[in-house]
């Protein structure tokens, strides 16, 4: 049998990180007066779904990558890599809601992850194929 538990650790922690952006969107709604389906009104609740739909859409590409390494590279190299992601999109929403012009570094931090990731699936896969 093979198990992935970096893997599965690190999935569980990004299905929370999207959980809690999306509780800060509530908690935002409730505080700015922004109700739904409105999606911008206040702008500290912009920023709110903002980090939001950036987690998530960065987080569609990055858990298929994550599992697709650690399948083919290593649970470990995988499991790393995919904590890496995590922190940095943590600095990221972190950064994004104090001031939206500091989120530049844990952006591109964030990307190196999701490459590493996707460069050790491919690689993986290639020498599977080999």
């Amino acid at each position: 049998m093979n198990l992935y538990p970096y893997t599965a650790a690190v999935t569980l922690l990004v299905l929370l990180l999207l959980f809690a952006t999306a509780a800060n969107v509530g908690r935002a709604r409730g505080r700015y007066g922004v109700k739904a389906p409105a999606t911008s009104g206040h702008e500290m609740f912009d920023r709110a779904f903002r980090i939001q739909m950036n987690t998530l859409e960065n987080a569609v590409q990055m858990l298929p990558a994550l599992w697709l390494c650690a399948v083919y590279s290593g649970d470990r190299l995988a499991g790393l890599l995919g904590l890496v992601w995590l922190l940095v999109r943590v600095w990221y929403a972190l950064a994004y809601q104090q001031d939206p012009a500091k989120r530049g570094a844990a952006f591109g931090l964030s990307f190196l992850a999701f490459a590493a990731l996707w460069l050790g699936a491919a690689w993986g896969l290639a020498h599977s194929l080999a």
